[in-house]
C-alpha cells in the first residue's frame, strides 16, 4: 500500500489539500497521513508586536496561544472526520519541530506529498511561490503534488518535456504512482527556439514510452522562447489541468526547464503541479 502525506498548517487549514488528498488516496488505494506541522516557533500573531502594543508580556499572549491551540485542534478534527466519512485508511502525525526540516525528513518514507502552493508556515503571509515551498521542492525526497485553493479535480494532464532524463523521470513517477486515469486527455509539450527543428527529442523512444504509459497522449511542439511560450500555452488551459515537470534541484539544471520553472508557473498561473526529481 502506497503512502501519501497531506501537509497541513493547522492555523490556516487548506481545504484544497484535504479534497485532493482524499480523492488521490481513494484512487491509489493508499494510506493517507495527515501531517500537521505545529512548529512551536510559529504562531498566528507576532509576539514582539503584541508586547510593543501592550508594553509588557500580558495575558493577551496567553489567550492568543490558547486560540492557536484550539484552531490547530479543530483542523485535526476536520481531517479526521473527512477521512472517516470517506472510509480512508489514515493516520495523523503532529510535530512541533521546525516545519521544513521535519517535512523533508518525512518525505524520505512517502510515495507522494500533497501540499497547497500558498503554504508558508509563518505569521507574515507570502505570495506564491513562498520561500517554504521553494525550499521544499529543492530538497524533498518524493514527488510533490502542489494544489491551489480553487483547483477542481483533474481532467487534463500536460507533461512538460525537454528531452532531458529529469523530465522523463517525472513522467515515470506520475505513471508509476497511478494517481489519475492516464487515459484522460493528455498533452506532451516541448518548446523549440528554432522553427526549423519543430520535433521533440528522442522521438521514437519517447513515442514508445508514452504509448505504454499514456496511450491518449498527444504531442505538441511549440516554437519560441521556452519560459514565455510555456506560460502562454498553460494560461490557455482550464483550471482543472495538471502540469507535470521535473528538474527542480538547483544543482540539476536542464536546458530550459530551469530550477525556476515551477516558481514561474506558480507565480503567474493558478494550476496544480506535479514535481518530481531524482
Amino acid at each position: 500500500m502506497k503512502k501519501i502525506i497531506a501537509v497541513f498548517d493547522g492555523l490556516y487549514f487548506s481545504e484544497a489539500t484535504l479534497v485532493h488528498a482524499i480523492y488521490l488516496a481513494k484512487q491509489m488505494n493508499a494510506h493517507l497521513e495527515g501531517l500537521f506541522l505545529d512548529d512551536k516557533l510559529y504562531n498566528s500573531y507576532d509576539i514582539y508586536e503584541v508586547v510593543q502594543q501592550k508594553g509588557t508580556w500580558t495575558n493577551d499572549i496567553l489567550s492568543l496561544q490558547v486560540e492557536d491551540d484550539q484552531t490547530r485542534e479543530e483542523s485535526v478534527r476536520t481531517f479526521e472526520q473527512a477521512c472517516k466519512k470517506e472510509a480512508i485508511n489514515f493516520s495523523i502525525h503532529r510535530n512541533s519541530n521546525p516545519a521544513l526540516q521535519e517535512l523533508i525528513h518525512e518525505s524520505i518514507y512517502a510515495d507522494l506529498l500533497i501540499i497547497d502552493q500558498k503554504e508558508c508556515f509563518k505569521y507574515r503571509r507570502e505570495e506564491k511561490p513562498t520561500t517554504f515551498i521553494r525550499n521544499l521542492l529543492t530538497d524533498v525526497e518524493c514527488p510533490v503534488f502542489l494544489v491551489t485553493s480553487n483547483t477542481p479535480l483533474i481532467e487534463k494532464i500536460v507533461l512538460l518535456y525537454d528531452g532531458e532524463p529529469s523530465a522523463v523521470y517525472a513522467i515515470k513517477m506520475f505513471s508509476y504512482l497511478g494517481p489519475i486515469d492516464t487515459t484522460m486527455e493528455t498533452e506532451v509539450v516541448s518548446v523549440k527556439n528554432a522553427p526549423e527543428f519543430l520535433h521533440y527529442e528522442n522521438t521514437r523512444l519517447m513515442s514508445e514510452f508514452m504509448e505504454r504509459h499514456f496511450p491518449a497522449a498527444q504531442f505538441k511542439v511549440l516554437p519560441g522562447e521556452p519560459e514565455q511560450t510555456i506560460l502562454e500555452h498553460l494560461a490557455e488551459q482550464k483550471p482543472n489541468t495538471l502540469v507535470i515537470m521535473g528538474a527542480y534541484r538547483r544543482s540539476n539544471v536542464s536546458r530550459w526547464f530551469r530550477a525556476s520553472m515551477a516558481d514561474v508557473v506558480m507565480d503567474k498561473l493558478n494550476l496544480p503541479l506535479f514535481v518530481a526529481h531524482k
